[in-house]
């Protein structure tokens, strides 16, 4: 089945950027549908405190999410829940199709905001205590541990400069490294190294974690000698923070797109990529920071950018 309909946007993610697109769309009057392949309001709606979105003080993002899809409805966009399989452009129309499980698409412009997903770590218990004492935004959750112990997983760029971050709020940073030497930049590491408040486990890994509504212990790994021992503590008294990387939603943009050594998008301050008409806003683009308001900042630029494109700039 195809919808012969030709679309002003189409919008792929339906998370903070993604909304924020389909809101600032509307506002402009341009047709506007925003495909969600699994909840409205993405990733987010996990998060059980946000204290750092102005205006919307000690929420949480479900709460926070609900208010974006509300606005974004009440302005006119459609949400859709469905899973959007491919993109693909004809540079003689100039136009996007789009296939999804209800059929096939077509759109003068389409913003994709997919996201990106950490990459977890892979000890027993991650998934169970996310967001109860495992963490992977030190920005995001770093001030709920002033004055407890974290530890800090990886060994990159990443890992050091959110753990030089932590050291703001915690008691004592541990860094577990699994390898016998840090990744990061020589500069990054020396501070680090530096730092009183820091402590480094190499050839260290997290085997398991346990607790009850918060974490209790850790069970480590000497990756050298592969002895295992359990360290115990107060309960909720200390934090994990998963820092090994992350996954960019890119798929569907792979031959629209260009991507970076890591994969993120490429953008413009437009959020334009090198395909006309196509913009790639939050998370899945390069960018220094990662978080809600610069999702949903990226998703009205968007939003603005591709109004200009189709010759009807959105008023302030």
């Amino acid at each position: 089945m195809e919808n012969q309909d030709v679309l002003d946007l189409i919008i792929v993610g339906g998370g903070p950027a993604g909304l924020s697109a389909a809101l600032y769309a509307r506002r402009a009057m341009l047709s506007t549908r925003l495909f969600e392949k699994e909840s409205i309001g993405g990733q987010i709606i996990l998060t059980s405190e946000i204290d750092n979105y102005p205006g919307v003080p000690h929420t949480d993002g479900y709460t926070l999410s609900e208010l974006m899809r509300s606005q974004a409805e009440e302005f006119g966009a459609t949400l859709t829940l469905d899973d959007v399989a491919s993109i693909e452009h004809s540079s003689e129309t100039g136009l996007f199709t789009l296939t999804a499980g209800a059929g096939r698409f077509l759109s003068k412009t389409v913003i994709v905001s997919g996201g990106a997903t950490p990459r977890l770590a892979g000890f027993e218990g991650e998934g169970a205590f996310s967001g109860r004492g495992v963490s992977y935004c030190a920005t995001c959750d770093g001030m709920f541990y002033r004055g407890k112990r974290v530890f800090v997983i990886g060994g990159g760029n990443s890992a050091c400069e959110e753990a030089l971050f932590l050291t703001r709020f915690a008691s004592q940073v541990t860094l577990i490294v699994r390898k016998d030497h840090l990744r990061a930049q020589a500069v990054v590491a020396k501070e680090l190294e530096e730092n009183e408040k820091v402590d480094i486990r190499y050839l260290t890994s997290i085997v398991s974690v346990g607790g009850d509504k918060l974490l209790k212990s850790i069970t480590f790994r000497d990756n050298g000698t592969g002895e295992i021992h359990t360290e115990e503590f107060d309960e909720g008294s200390f934090g994990i923070f998963v820092f090994v990387g992350r996954n960019p939603e890119t798929a569907l943009v792979a031959d629209l797109a260009d991507l970076d050594e890591h994969g993120y998008a490429i953008t413009n301050e437009r959020m334009e990529t090198r395909t006309p008409g196509l913009f790639c806003a939050g998370d899945m683009r390069r960018k220094s920071l990662r978080q809600i308001i610069t999702a949903a900042a990226d998703g009205a630029i968007a939003a603005t950018s591709a109004a200009a494109f189709l010759g009807q700039p959105i008023e302030g």
